[in-house]
């Protein structure tokens, strides 16, 4: 078997400085509350390379199931850690599989969406006022859309046990995030906040559920 796609710590560690850089300078967080939503998708950034480059945790876990199910497909080799496009009979260079291309759209997506949406703070802010424009206008937390936009599309890309475990607990995890900044927005802008709050939805484009504050 190929074991030399894996132990190669240097990427794990170049690829997370990389994507978690990246992602600061969008973001660059102040508040503990910023830091808390940073260092969660921080972790599952490392958590994904790790077994992208490091060590195949999952692999080793469905080694049985997959050598069963996939007879002949070496599951140490890097192609196929691109567990969904061997699930479903993609045998060409995975890199141009459909679920590849699908989580490329979705990552550059997200950070299209998280720089887009830290600008309009970041005007705001240098204001002292709401957000309202760019993202802003569409949904109440872009900035969190974005970072489950990259999560969703890594798990496409390289989908493991441990990111799979993390996603729905980061997701919450923002959700409850978007709460706190909400009850202190409400705080802080008062009525502005709760007319801007009525006509804009938390996190879905076009999605209500009624003309007052989800909480």
């Amino acid at each position: 078997m190929n074991t030399d796609a894996y132990g190669l710590w240097s990427l794990v560690l170049i690829n997370s400085a990389v994507f978690i850089i990246f992602a600061f300078s969008f973001t660059k967080p102040k508040t503990p509350r910023d830091w808390r939503s940073f260092g969660a998708f921080s972790a599952f950034i490392v958590a994904l390379f790790t077994e992208m480059y490091g060590f195949p945790l999952t692999i080793y876990f469905l080694s049985g199931w997959l050598s069963e199910k996939f007879p002949g497909v070496d599951f140490l080799s890097h192609d196929a850690g691109h567990l969904l496009e061997v699930m479903f009979g993609w045998r060409a260079n995975p890199h141009f599989g459909p679920f590849h291309l699908l989580s490329t759209a979705f990552i550059f997506g997200g950070f299209i969406l998280l720089s887009a949406a830290w600008k309009a703070l970041y005007r705001a802010q240098r204001r002292q006022g709401l957000a309202t424009s760019g993202p802003y206008a569409r949904v109440r937390h872009p900035q969190y859309d974005a970072f489950v936009l990259i999560m969703f599309g890594f798990l496409l890309q390289w989908p493991t046990i441990l990111t799979l475990l993390m996603f729905p607990v980061l997701a919450w995890m923002y959700v409850r995030l978007a709460r706190a900044e909400e009850r202190d927005a409400e705080v802080e802008f008062g009525e502005r906040w709760r007319e801007y709050a009525a006509c804009t939805p938390r996190f879905i484009p076009g999605h209500f559920t009624g003309n007052k504050i989800t909480r």
